[in-house]
């Protein structure tokens, strides 16, 4: 039998013991965040399937997983043959795992879900849909405990100082504005979940996830004291003491939910319900009067003060440089040895390796040869790592963790001479990306009224891809942060002077090529008028954008000036780094059109 297989009968055999019907399992850890531990990775465990985003589906007849666009075909790989089938929404009348729930639930049935690791806002979502059903959730269901034997243990990692000279800020400032806005709004208490939250207000990090330097930790901020949930082994002692004189008390991790319950009670607590689980919300729940919206340091860290600005441009630099290398090296490599994308993603690593205050990837890189970069998140340890040919497309999407900051952007070129549908398609990407960069709006715009500067050449084509424009970005923390961002769905966060967004419009034509352009853009205070305060974006991101693939035909002035002026900053910025070859080599990328 397969060893997936395997595992879906011991979990049916458990739910079974349980009475439990019906068993839902999503892909986080205690913290809800995108990155999780491999103590907490049960789907991949489960199932094979390695996608950041899932939910899993399991009765005594049925193993579904649920996904969106960008893991399809990925899914569709990795569960063959182990028992669980790709829900995809246009091959049944279920669009999600809810739907399919409503539908096949019966009168008296049990659904169980592990409530330590399921948001408060989907179990709402979830109650809400079934409250006609006559059925009974429970929420302390967690069978996979008694499944897993070999499971890997929680991570133990040290924290280390994040010091002012790269946080712009103090801990007890920080700590001070938060408080500030706890006053103005009535709150008691304030819980945060997300640990990059809590790295941010203390100014610390960690290496608890693989690619966001995080301690696992919780915290309830009160008045006088903040009381920090957290292995205390991972705190050095002089971090230790600092975190005495600035009243952070120190408690047992495991002992959250137990704790906060007493402490909050009769008090207001301010909480973010998308990222408080069920449990710990049920430990507060009828003690306490609780508040909810985005927590207060998620709005703070949004905005980048004036000291990481200037760390982030200077960190631009180095990815540039970095990347610069590592396309020069690959054109003169292609070839000349036999070339894969693992082998080209740890040749980018060992040039970032290169450059100061680098400190890891952001996220595992995608390097995908021609049909393998029409997946969005493309996976190597998927499948094969091909091997890149003399004729087609390759897309870089990678990024990097530095002291000054996180990076995070796309490249695609050429390999051999391009087809016409590339060009143009490529081209269509462009337009978009450039018309994104080019916006200038007034205060209090949000995301997905930006979205369609990026998709319109697209949608004109009749084209369009299945994921957002962009997303917010961290500052040496996750390389997915809110709560701004760019897509079609309605965003409850405003873009503000001082965030930095993605900007990656695509398209994907599955089975052929995918092509994306991705850079970091900073948004900033352009004018003020007789209408109000208007925005721009900068771009920040440094890497030449391949000329061979444009179809020059289709641009605008506009459009080339704006190419023409980008690259021209590329050369300039990068130059001084590169070695003479190197120079040489980007001035013929950069030279205007």
């Amino acid at each position: 039998m397969d060893l997936n297989g395997n595992k879906l009968a011991r979990l049916r055999k458990s739910l079974q013991i349980s009475g439990t019907d019906i068993f839902i399992l999503p892909c986080y850890d205690l913290h809800l965040g995108e990155y999780v531990p491999g103590h907490w990775r049960i789907i991949e465990w489960l199932t094979g399937f390695t996608g950041s985003s899932a939910t899993v589906v399991v009765t005594d007849s049925f193993a579904g997983l649920w996904t969106d666009s960008r893991y399809f075909i990925q899914a569709e790989r990795q569960l063959s043959g182990t028992g669980f089938m790709t829900m995809k929404p246009e091959l049944s009348s279920w669009t999600g795992y809810q739907d399919f729930i409503r539908e096949n639930v019966e009168p008296g049935m049990k659904i169980g879900v592990d409530g330590r690791i399921f948001p408060v806002r989907d179990f709402r979502k979830l109650k809400e849909n079934l409250k006609d059903k006559d059925v009974f959730i429970d929420t302390e269901c967690n069978p996979v405990d008694e499944i897993w034997s070999a499971r890997p243990p929680l991570p133990r990692a040290q924290a280390f100082d994040f010091p002012v000279e790269f946080a712009g800020k103090g801990r007890d400032e920080k700590i001070s504005g938060v408080r500030k806005l706890m006053d103005q709004q009535g709150v008691d208490f304030h819980l945060l979940t997300s640990p990059d939250d809590i790295m941010w207000l203390l100014n610390i990090r960690g290496s608890d996830l693989k690619y966001s330097p995080v301690l696992l930790s919780f915290a309830l901020i009160g008045n006088d004291q903040i009381l920090l949930f957290v292995d205390e082994s991972g705190i050095p002692p002089k971090t230790a003491s600092e975190f005495d004189t600035s009243g952070i008390v120190m408690l047992p991790y495991e002992e959250t939910s137990e704790i906060i319950s007493g402490v909050v009670r009769g008090y207001s607590v301010l909480i973010d319900p998308r990222t408080t689980s069920v449990s710990i919300f049920n430990s507060l729940s009828g003690a306490s009067r609780i508040m909810e919206d985005i927590t207060f340091p998620a709005r703070l860290k949004a905005v980048k003060n004036k000291t990481e600005i200037e760390n982030i441009g200077r960190v631009m630099i180095r990815d540039g440089v970095a990347l610069t290398r590592f396309f020069h090296w690959l054109e003169n490599n292609l070839g000349s040895s036999a070339l894969t994308e693992s082998s080209l993603s740890s040749m980018l690593e060992e040039f970032r390796s290169q450059q100061e205050g680098y400190r890891g990837p952001s996220f595992a890189p995608i390097i995908a040869f021609n049909e393998n970069s029409a997946l969005p998140h493309y996976d190597p340890s998927a499948g094969t790592a091909a091997e890149i040919g003399d004729r087609g497309i390759i897309l870089v999407d990678s990024g990097g963790q530095y002291a000054g900051g996180t990076t995070d952007i796309t490249r695609t070129i050429a390999v051999g001479s391009p087809t016409q549908r590339q060009k143009t398609d490529f081209t269509l990407v462009l337009k978009g990306h450039i018309n994104l960069a080019l916006a200038k709006f007034p205060a209090g715009t949000k995301g997905c009224q930006l979205d369609i500067l990026a998709r319109r050449a697209l949608w004109e084509s009749g084209l369009n891809y299945g994921h957002g424009t962009g997303h917010g970005i961290g500052y040496y923390l996750n390389v997915h942060e809110g709560p701004q961002g760019i897509s079609p769905l309605a965003s409850s966060a405003a873009i503000e002077s001082g965030m930095l967004l993605s900007n990656e419009p695509a398209i994907y034509r599955e089975g052929e090529y995918g092509i994306r352009i991705e850079n970091i853009v900073l948004c900033y205070e352009d004018e003020i008028s007789e209408y109000g305060c208007f925005l721009r974006f900068d771009t920040l991101s440094l890497c030449y954008i391949d000329k061979s693939l444009i179809e020059l035909s289709l641009l605008d002035q506009r459009e080339i000036s704006w190419l023409n002026k980008y690259h021209s900053e590329v050369f300039h910025r990068l130059s001084p780094y590169l070695t003479e070859n190197e120079r040489i080599w980007l001035r013929e990328k950069t030279e205007g059109i």
